[in-house]
């Protein structure tokens, strides 16, 4: 099922990605460490690598994100990966560029929860992990994403689960491959040319906490309140506080909606 749909994300990809592949395993501990093993290795070659059954997968600030599992392979869940190296160029806002790209290719209704999380009526349906490492003069970036295709238990999880058959109740991981996978790597091209300000705007019509009232807590804004009012052209995240606005950047910082506003900012802003 789901080598076929790879076989199709290759073909539409492949064209403008001369070393672009596609790869399918049946079960791995986390597509994210399978390809910085090989980095490491030096097999440095643009992989896009998809795994049926993820049983050590891993989202931002360590949490777990595995395979569902009761369900056949490659059912419950879409976990995959994109390894490629990269110029020496920012990576600012990567995280919003390739968030967009998901939303973008599945479904209107989904939006953008800064930095990395694909939500759909205040839950989350995707995450998004990247990671770096220096191979030569370059950066070798693993780009890792999951997606619920079924609902997941709510056990143990900070936000309610949605699902991708939520809104699309005929979908399949192979369908969503098939989606998602050349619009990220479109997406990534895009990102070498131009940076995040190509995808600013996109990422403005998308935003779930624009003008709404947030905590941040973790990095160097640690319980700093105020009003989300989008994000400049790095993709760092605005907050107007008491004391003006601030701009948030660091990927340690989790962001969580506030109800009531913590305070009514002038108007204009």
């Amino acid at each position: 099922m789901l080598q076929g749909a790879a076989e199709t994300v290759w073909e539409q990809v492949v064209g403008q990605w001369p070393d672009f592949s596609v790869e399918v395993v049946p079960e791995i501990d986390s597509t994210n460490s399978e390809l910085m093993r090989r980095a490491r290795a030096g097999q440095t070659a643009a992989t896009l690598l998809v795994a049926e059954r993820q049983t050590a997968g891993r989202g931002r600030l360590g949490r777990d994100w595995r395979s569902v599992g009761g369900a056949a392979p490659g059912v419950d869940s879409l976990t995959f990966s994109l390894g490629v190296a990269l110029p020496a160029i920012d990576l600012s806002g990567l995280s919003l560029a390739v968030g967009l790209a998901v939303v973008e290719s599945l479904h209107p209704a989904l939006g953008l929860k800064w930095p990395n999380d694909v939500w759909l009526d205040g839950r989350k349906m995707a995450g998004i992990l990247i990671e770096t490492t220096a191979v030569g003069a370059q950066r070798f970036v693993v780009i890792g994403i999951g997606i619920n295709i079924l609902p997941r238990p709510e056990t143990d999880l900070r936000t309610p689960p949605a699902a991708l058959r939520d809104v699309l109740p005929d979908c399949s991981a192979a369908s969503a491959l098939c989606a998602v996978g050349p619009a990220l790597a479109q997406a990534v091209q895009r990102f070498v040319e131009s940076g995040f300000a190509a995808f600013q705007a996109g990422f403005q019509a998308r935003d779930l906490l624009r003008g709404k009232p947030v905590q941040t807590q973790g990095g160097n804004a640690l319980e700093l309140r105020g009003i989300a009012c989008g994000v400049d052209a790095t993709g760092a995240l605005l907050v107007h506080t008491e004391r003006g606005v601030q701009a948030i950047n660091s990927s340690e910082v989790s962001v969580r909606p506030l109800s009531p506003s913590p305070f009514t900012p002038p108007s204009g802003t």
